[in-house]
């Protein structure tokens, strides 16, 4: 089989170049040597190469997000924005709870707790405020001028009624059954936080975790004195 044409076991002639056709051996596998070496990734590959580094791009690009429902991370709101009103059943009875029948507006600052009962460090934040709370309306504290609304975020009334009893709360509460109502208009992604708001409605500050008595009590005298 001279001419380099490969022998019967598909290897290279005499000469080591692969035959006039390169096809592969009678067997369907290529044979060994340069023709191996010098292939090239099929079309098809180098196509699903482009899509996946395209939609990684976009995924990073969109993650830094610009709110909520874009499927990005959520964008706070920044202090001086206008806060989003809203109006929620309550948790227990009375009327709708919200911004800003509540506070929040018409010269009255307030302070937006979103806590849950499913959540550890709610649990160990609301009794804490909910004492500061009744304790400033008892001694009739120029602090007790700020109203002091919660919200109950992805609760059960079977679960938050019970805990907000336990934690002697006194203040007006919520139920935003979805998060999106409240919590994810402003850009919240988590529990707790707190939204503190100036007495014209827009935004003093959003804050990310729990919130301390002596946070508390700082904030209501910075709404008071106009920030």
């Amino acid at each position: 089989m001279a001419g380099g044409d490969p022998g019967p076991t598909g290897d290279p002639g005499p000469t080591g170049d692969p035959g006039p056709t390169g096809d592969p051996g009678p067997a369907g596998d290529p044979g060994p040597g340069p023709a191996r070496k010098g292939r090239r990734p099929r079309p098809i590959f180098l196509l699903v190469g482009v899509v996946l580094a395209i939609g990684l791009g976009i995924g990073l690009f969109t993650g830094v997000g610009t709110g909520s429902g874009s499927g990005g991370t959520p964008t706070l709101l920044q202090p001086g924005s206008p806060v989003p009103t809203f109006s929620l059943p309550p948790l227990s009875r009375g009327p709708k709870v919200g911004i800003p029948a509540d506070g929040g507006a018409g010269g009255r600052p307030a302070v937006v707790l979103y806590f849950a009962s499913w959540c550890p460090p709610c649990r160990a934040e609301v009794p804490a405020v909910a004492a500061t709370v009744r304790h400033e309306r008892a001694t009739h504290s120029p602090l007790a001028r700020v109203a002091v609304i919660g919200v109950d975020e992805n609760d059960t009334a079977a679960d938050g009624r019970p805990f907000v009893r336990s934690a002697g709360v006194t203040f007006p509460v919520g139920v935003d059954r979805t998060f999106d109502a409240t919590g994810g208009r402003l850009g919240l992604t988590g529990l707790p936080d707190a939204v503190f708001v100036n007495g014209n409605g827009t935004i003093a500050a959003v804050h990310q975790g729990a919130v301390s008595t002596s946070l508390l009590m700082q904030w209501q005298q910075r709404l008071l004195s106009g920030g």
